[in-house]
């Protein structure tokens, strides 16, 4: 494949990439800076019309990792999350299955 045609494909990949995917990329990146097994790591992005869904499953030991303390990691995974969706233009809500 010659540099032109590599271009216009990476030039249509990032066209078809929604914005949800780009949160749920932040989100899982992370994630697995949280978390022990990162191989257990697995987003659900559901798009729904009032917004994107985001669950994350982990292992369960790592679960309390990425909820933390009295909830604060994933509260401020939530703030991120929601501070990027509103700058693409979509409402986010995050929930840990463990």
């Amino acid at each position: 494949m010659d540099a032109e045609t590599q271009v216009a494909a990476d030039a249509q990949d990032a066209a078809e990439e929604l914005p949800s995917d780009r949160i749920a990329d932040l989100v899982e990146l992370i994630v697995c800076g949280l978390v022990d097994d990162e191989d257990a790591v697995s987003l659900d992005v559901t798009d729904r019309e009032d917004g994107t869904l985001i669950e994350i499953e982990c292992a369960a030991d790592d679960a309390g990792k990425v909820i933390g303390r009295h909830g604060r990691q994933i509260k401020a995974i939530r703030t991120i999350a929601r501070a990027l969706g509103q700058r693409v233009g979509s409402s986010v809500d995050v929930e840990v299955l463990g």
